[in-house]
């Protein structure tokens, strides 16, 4: 069959987060310094299954409804926007859609106070709610308070607990933000089933969460998922996390889970290596004929498998190319450890 030569290549965040939603920020940039000691970690890939609570009420949509055959649209006229979290309603602190959902149905057309955040910035802004054609108070107004999906332990510390995965940050499907996160919670996962990939249409793995609570979440960063793991989640040997400059174009290996609970290794090319953006170092190729018979290709789920070369940990799967899915994306382990050590 005659390949066609791939003109766009378009990129797929490996994550269930879509899947799993319950309900309708400042990062920083990794810094270019070498890691002054040897670090030794403990690779992952073993699959986990998080529950976020945001930090606030993230704005999804803003939507206006019909009265009397006139549109209106409260949230926007006071001036809310998709992205603004939503802190407090009438100086009470949100933590639930329903919380939100409440003060505005009881409103009685009342003015509400609402502290927001908005590009890192801090401001008031005054919401009336107008009743609908029901005679229900409305704002026009959607808001996500959590989200849950299915990753990749890349790494832990088997000293501190701290551990980091997935290599990218989680992020609304609607506004593509990252979620603030104010608490998650880490529990084992499995993985069932796999739903191959094919060029142009990513495929899954898919699984379900037990009862076992892992660890928790502290940190929704851009470079992944940080926070701190109660207990070893797998008996392997520690490694050493590679220098950036110690990576090279070449044959390396992933830790990475398509049954069960148990990680298994697979080889893999490390085709290009990218100095100069924060998030995208690696360009990966599948090269295991197991691996590749068992998901076709990368699948979502994967992100945050760990990649091992001459011993040495050098980054974590991250992406997939939509249109070409035996290669994927990764990030450099020297990046995500110095996020973790500053967040955990």
């Amino acid at each position: 069959m005659e390949v066609k030569k791939i003109k766009i290549k378009r990129l797929l965040f490996l994550l269930l987060i879509s899947v799993l939603i319950f309900s309708p920020t400042s990062t920083r940039a990794a810094t270019d310094t070498d890691i002054k000691d040897s670090v030794y970690v403990v690779p992952g890939g073993e699959p986990f299954g998080i529950k976020m609570f945001s930090d606030g009420l993230m704005v999804t949509d803003i939507e206006g409804f019909n009265i009397n055959g006139k549109k209106v649209c409260p949230a926007a006229e006071a001036g809310l926007q998709k992205n603004d979290i939503i802190y407090s309603a009438n100086g009470r602190i949100l933590y639930s859609n329903n919380e939100l959902k409440s003060i505005i149905e009881n409103s009685e057309g009342k003015s509400i106070k609402l502290k927001i955040k908005r590009d890192n910035e801090f401001s008031d802004v005054e919401l009336k709610p107008v009743k609908d054609s029901n005679n229900t108070y409305k704002a026009g107004l959607w808001v996500k308070d959590s989200a849950a999906g299915l990753g990749t332990i890349t790494f832990y510390c088997e000293e501190s607990k701290a551990f980091c995965g997935l290599g990218h940050g989680i992020c609304d499907k609607d506004t593509k933000s990252l979620i603030p996160l104010s608490y998650g919670e880490l529990d084992k996962a499995n993985i069932s089933s796999v739903t191959k990939s094919v060029c142009g249409n990513v495929g899954t793995l898919n699984g379900y969460f037990t009862d076992y609570v892992i660890g928790n979440a502290v940190c929704n960063h851009e470079t992944g998922i940080y926070g701190h793991i109660k207990e070893s989640v797998a008996n392997k040997n520690k490694v050493e996390i590679a220098e950036k400059n110690e990576v090279k174009k070449g044959k390396a290996e992933i830790y990475t889970t398509v049954n069960g609970d148990t990680p298994e290794k697979y080889e893999v090319e490390i085709t290009r290596i990218n100095f100069n953006d924060s998030t995208i170092n690696l360009t990966v190729k599948i090269t295991d004929e197991r691996l590749m018979d068992k998901t076709g290709g990368i699948v979502q789920g994967m992100s945050g498998s760990p990649i091992i070369q001459n011993g040495k940990l050098v980054g974590a799967l991250t992406h997939v190319l939509v249109d070409n899915v035996d290669y994927g994306y990764g990030i450099f382990a020297q990046t995500m450890y110095e996020i973790m050590c500053e967040t955990c």
